[in-house]
């Protein structure tokens, strides 16, 4: 498969070469010097699109005028899933987007949901979500903890929405769920729910070791993609 990538920093070289690794050629790089203007997108079977939120959007238009199928590991943009959903209806492509293109991650999004579930019951029991990235990460609280607080509020109607900072715990009301994001040098990423009453403490942690696995996902998705119409996300690639 022809793979185009779209953002070349650590992430991109990472699915460089777990996509040669898995077969695959890179047809293309878009980063700071080659914009995505200066590029045949078309030449792609699949590009894979990791950048910031700021840009996300005219990545995804552009793939869609192309007619490129994009898969989009970009966090931050999601209060546009909405009219990006209408515009690959309108233009007939195919995205697929995630928060996190682990699969361990993804496993525990759906694990997350089933405790949410079970906890329901048990409100001597409050919930808490940590996540701990790297500094140069710009979006916080990160995606995959906005994933985690979302898949807990939808489960366990205990809580109707999250309240995140970033150096402390918020103070927050019994209906909303608290989210510390902290960022550190050389941390890929750490996720932490945690159920905690005075009797004890529930918890449920990925910890990622390096960047591969976020890279493994994305290619694995981008195999997925390819031939495909419409929106899809790791749930649709895992058969969850």
């Amino acid at each position: 498969m022809k793979i185009g990538l779209i953002g070349y920093g650590k992430m991109g070289k990472a699915i460089e070469r777990i996509a040669l690794e898995r077969g695959h050629s890179i047809v293309y790089k878009v980063d700071s010097k080659t914009t995505i203007d200066q590029v045949d997108l078309r030449q792609a079977d699949v590009a894979i699109e990791f950048t910031q939120p700021g840009l996300v959007i005219n990545h995804i238009e552009t793939c869609l005028e192309q007619k490129t199928p994009v898969v989009v590991g970009t966090t931050g943009w999601q209060d546009q899933l909405a009219y990006v959903a209408t515009r690959v209806t309108e233009k007939g492509g195919a995205l697929l987007h995630a928060s996190n293109f682990s699969i361990g991650v993804n496993i525990l999004f759906n694990i997350n949901e089933k405790l949410a579930a079970l906890m329901f019951p048990h409100p001597e029991y409050k919930a808490q979500i940590e996540e701990i990235h790297h500094v140069q990460k710009l979006d916080a609280p990160s995606g995959t903890a906005v994933s985690l607080a979302q898949g807990i509020i939808q489960n366990n109607h205990k809580y109707t929405s999250w309240k995140a900072e970033t150096s402390s715990w918020p103070v927050v009301s019994d209906h909303e769920l608290p989210i510390q994001a902290l960022r550190e040098p050389n941390v890929p990423g750490t996720h932490t729910i945690s159920y905690i009453s005075t009797i004890d403490t529930l918890t449920l942690s990925h910890e990622a070791h390096s960047r591969d696995g976020f890279a493994l996902g994305s290619v694995i998705a981008a195999e997925f993609l390819h031939g495909k119409k419409g929106i899809h996300t790791m749930r649709d690639v895992l058969a969850f």
